[in-house]
């Protein structure tokens, strides 16, 4: 069963919610044609370090960053390295922070210059598909009905969800049950209980929804090619309403 949050812990771990939304639009102001993206994953853990917090990525199952950036065709986990940002690559950074003992996970996608309807609409899709599903994380509801908005909002605007990765429990460790699908049926699954926090991340394919992973061992791919997409937040069940811990005013104007 999912451990409940205390009051003291959620006082924690909001301020590391506040600390990773900040981290990631430096990020954002970093995604430019021309930027390595191994520059990109350094300058986000310098900047998680020097607010105090660890990044939780870095050496979690053997993954050697602080941040998995993927790009066009990837889906997930993309390694950052030699590759180089080019106008019109549609990017997602996805980042975990421990503050204190206690952790948060969020993710954002964007493209590069000026886009081009195809890619827009797919990352519209994905973002209304994150708030969708945040609207349903309240007390009483079942982690199916999240999976059911996030998956009918995407595969009404025309798109794939992927079924391989989900989102999941979180808090006191990085990845806790339940596990949060972008698939499913509402009623179906865990009850939602006042106190849980979850990492709500839908991953939008612009075509089919098989993935890949790559000889690395990390990135995930479309396996036929396609774009994706993927956003994530950090999310509070509270009483009354959910809670987004890790939402930026400034990112989610722009991207979310």
């Amino acid at each position: 069963m999912p451990r409940l949050t205390s009051v003291q812990e959620l006082s924690s771990i909001r301020e590391g919610g506040k600390i990773l939304a900040e981290v990631l639009e430096k990020a954002q102001e970093l995604v430019v044609p021309g930027m390595e993206t191994a520059y990109i994953d350094r300058v986000i853990e310098e900047t998680i370090r020097a607010k105090g917090g660890t990044p939780a990525f870095k050496g979690y199952r053997g993954y050697p960053a602080s941040s998995c950036i993927s790009i066009n065709e990837q889906v997930v986990h993309g390694l950052p390295g030699e590759r180089v940002i080019q106008k019109g690559d549609l990017v997602s950074i996805d980042v975990g922070l421990e503050w204190q003992g206690l952790f948060t996970d969020a993710a954002f996608s964007l493209v590069v210059g000026r886009m081009d309807d195809k890619a827009e609409r797919l990352l519209n899709a994905c973002r209304e598909a994150l708030s969708a599903g945040i609207r349903e994380a309240r007390p009483g509801n079942r982690v199916g009905n999240i999976s059911q908005a996030v998956q009918q909002t995407i595969e009404e605007a025309g798109y794939s969800v992927v079924r391989d990765f989900v989102g999941h429990g979180l808090g006191h460790s990085l990845h806790e049950e339940p596990q949060i699908p972008n698939f499913g049926r509402r009623g179906d699954g865990m009850l939602l209980k006042s106190g849980m926090v979850v990492a709500i991340e839908p991953m939008a394919n612009e075509k089919g929804f098989q993935v890949k992973v790559l000889d690395d061992g990390w990135t995930v791919v479309t396996a036929d090619g396609g774009l994706s997409a993927h956003f994530e937040h950090t999310v509070l069940i509270g009483p009354d309403s959910p809670e987004i811990l890790t939402r930026s005013p400034r990112r989610d104007s722009l991207h979310q």
